[in-house]
């Protein structure tokens, strides 16, 4: 089955189109436009839209854009499943992928969730062993050990992989649980089958090698004032779609039991959706509360709405700069940039030079247009294990520790302590002796 799979990479140039670029940016439309003209079709990249439900709030595609290029993993989760992973996105993605080119179909991956897009280029993950229900099995495993809290798997870890304990944070519940279960699932530490998978032949130091070879990555990028003017009048959008009445909906129909049984959280599956807790004190509130009171709740919310929706877009775009722009390495392709800030002329500017692209790279040519030049290579940010005694807090990170040190609460911490030092070694009658000269009053 490789060297199908191989073959029919060849057969296929590129073997497969991602569109990178933050909320807002059109990449669902660019997709769309690609998928009628080359005959493709649509993986949706995105960890909110595999649930039933919430269309609005999750920017899902239209029944009438699907009807326009054939989409896939879109809607197919039942939406109280809170084990869906991104193992299981990866798994049915690539097996996605292979079919298409089998039927000489173009993949094109969209979406804003990265590390589902990073499953699908690189081999990054480790593969869960056993057969389908072992592996519900694991997954309901994982979710049972969250629930013990990071401190005490964090401590479960240092026994059994001191190596990956030491770069992840004792609060982060969820990658220590999935670290554990890797070693439950392999008898093998996480952190030693990480670095064989980044020995491969074309690994590198931020993973494995590349699954497919020659994919066009496409990145839509927009300037920031404009972005943030686009996703606001968003927000405004879904509001006149009705996005208060799905929410209420969506929470009447599986939040508000949860809820009542204090089993509801905002850290697994749909509930995890940007847009959904942001309105938590809204549609939780007393029935007993005046309007005015409901309609203070609900500004707030959409406020809140779009504050993390920029704040997301600009997580994504960090992103693309910092696994493509920022560390080039042989085991990176290239990205050719699209600038979305004005889409007046969208034809013009966005869907023909990348169709100008892609045929170029269909024929083996080399595209007029060249791809974003690397920024320059930075120091890679170890994830080395720092405790600062003067804060009691833990850093993973060199970046975040070099961060911290220059924070005001830690240098508060720094002068509290330097001052506590100083009055010690001046003896016990110093901070007297300062209290004196305070009290002294010049003589007028």
């Amino acid at each position: 089955m490789a060297a199908a799979t191989r073959v029919l990479q060849r057969a296929i140039s590129p073997s497969l189109v991602v569109i990178l670029g933050a909320t807002g940016t059109g990449k669902s439309k660019l997709a769309i436009e690609i998928g009628k003209r080359l005959n493709g079709e649509i993986i949706s990249a995105d960890s909110m839209q595999v649930y039933k439900g919430l269309d609005i709030i999750t920017n899902k595609v239209t029944e009438e854009e699907q009807a326009q290029c054939l989409h896939h993993m879109i809607s197919f989760v039942d939406p109280l499943v809170s084990g869906y992973t991104v193992v299981d996105f990866r798994n049915k993605a690539l097996s996605l992928i292979e079919d298409m080119h089998h039927r000489q179909k173009l993949p094109i991956i969209v979406g804003g969730t990265n590390y589902y897009i990073e499953s699908l280029l690189w081999k990054v993950l480790i593969n869960p062993g056993g057969s389908e229900s072992e592996k519900g099995v694991a997954s309901e495993s994982k979710t049972e050990l969250e629930k013990l809290g990071g401190p005490e798997l964090h401590r479960w870890l240092k026994e059994v992989d001191p190596d990956m304990a030491a770069i992840l944070h004792p609060h982060d519940a969820r990658k220590i649980a999935r670290s554990l279960q890797v070693f439950m699932d392999t008898g093998v530490p996480h952190s030693r089958l990480l670095e064989e998978q980044r020995g491969q032949d074309g690994g590198g130091c931020l993973g494995g090698p590349l699954r497919f070879q020659n994919p066009c990555i496409f990145w839509l990028h927009c300037k920031t004032n404009a972005l943030d003017e686009r996703l606001d009048k968003r927000v405004d959008q879904m509001l006149s779609l009705g996005l208060i009445d799905e929410l209420k909906d969506f929470h009447q129909r599986f939040n508000e039991k949860m809820i009542k049984e204090n089993s509801q959280d905002y850290q697994h599956g749909i509930f995890q959706s940007i847009g959904f807790k942001e309105f938590h004190e809204y549609l939780t509130a007393s029935e007993n509360i005046s309007q005015e009171e409901r309609d203070k709740l609900k500004i707030k919310g959409i406020e809140s709405l779009k504050q993390v929706t920029r704040r997301y877009a600009r997580k994504q775009n960090k992103w693309v700069r910092n696994r493509f722009l920022k560390r080039p390495a042989s085991n990176v392709p290239p990205v050719y940039g699209l600038d979305v800030t004005d889409v007046t002329n969208w034809e013009t500017t966005v869907l023909t030079p990348a169709l100008e692209i892609l045929d170029c790279l269909q024929k083996g040519e080399q595209p007029s247009a060249q791809p974003i030049r690397a920024e320059g290579l930075e120091p890679r940010n170890k994830r080395s294990h720092h405790m600062c005694d003067l804060c009691d807090k833990v850093i993973i990170g060199d970046l975040e520790w070099t961060a911290h040190q220059k924070s005001k609460n830690h240098l508060y911490q720094v002068r509290k302590r330097r001052k506590a030092k100083q009055a010690s070694d001046q003896g016990p009658n110093a901070t007297e002796h300062q209290n004196d000269s305070d009290r002294q009053v010049p003589v007028l």
